[in-house]
């Protein structure tokens, strides 16, 4: 079984790391747990999806359930570092998924739905999940190499992801998550600003994802540096 990663003498800039090492030592001593909550986060995400998917073709759903996926691969990321396994590609998409999600919805919930008529506790609980989705992408780091090859991996799914949400939908309509805002009349409407602010959204954090996947990859490959700065696993 593998445990907490110890510090070298390596350095991570905050925008790469911005996490304090207490928290990233805590969370990885109690990574099942993290497992866990990321586990049942899924069978939610699925369960909030459900309607969704029962309107798309069997063969798109891979791309319509994007935030219970991305937690699906965090777990599995965690699973598979705890237990010696090197799965670079699910590093990745993990690490790309936790971010572009994670950020993704509470910028549309907050700037293009609004709260409407959704549960005040669910509206909320939407918002503050994700945006720890994003902050649990900065853990992996910590065991994952960043390897170029698996960076290519994670960016082409999820500039894949891009196309067929919002430019190019292989089968039936775009694929992204529905949104309260592109409701008008009883009708899904494609054509107005909330569905281009939020492929904008998009495809800048798949583009942001890209950079700061590459940037730690950069970092991790310098020259140990200064022992008393922050260190990188």
């Amino acid at each position: 079984m593998t445990s907490v990663p110890t510090a070298t003498t390596n350095r991570l800039p905050s925008y790469l790391a911005p996490l304090p090492r207490r928290v990233e030592d805590l969370a990885l001593r109690y990574a099942w747990a993290i497992v866990a909550i990321n586990l049942a986060g899924t069978a939610f995400g699925f369960w909030y999806y459900r309607f969704q998917l029962a309107q798309t073709p069997i063969v798109m759903w891979p791309f319509v359930p994007d935030s219970p996926a991305a937690t699906l691969f965090v777990a599995l990321s965690l699973a598979a570092w705890k237990l010696d396994y090197d799965v670079e590609w699910l590093h990745m998409l993990a690490f790309f998924g936790n971010i572009k999600l994670g950020l993704w919805t509470p910028f549309v919930q907050l700037v293009l739905n609004g709260a409407g008529d959704i549960e005040p506790w669910l509206y909320w609980f939407l918002i503050v999940s994700h945006l720890a989705m994003s902050l649990q992408s900065f853990l992996i780091y910590r065991y994952a190499e960043f390897s170029v090859s698996a960076v290519a991996v994670a960016t082409v799914w999820y500039g894949l992801n891009d196309i067929v949400d919002y430019f190019a939908p292989l089968v039936g309509e775009f694929h992204h998550t529905f949104l309260r805002a592109e409701l008008v009349n009883g009708i899904i409407d494609h054509s107005g600003q909330a569905h281009d602010f939020a492929a904008a959204a998009a495809v800048t954090l798949t583009l942001a994802a890209t950079f700061l996947a590459l940037a730690t990859r950069i970092k991790k490959l310098e020259p140990s540096g200064d022992p008393s700065k922050r260190g990188l696993d």
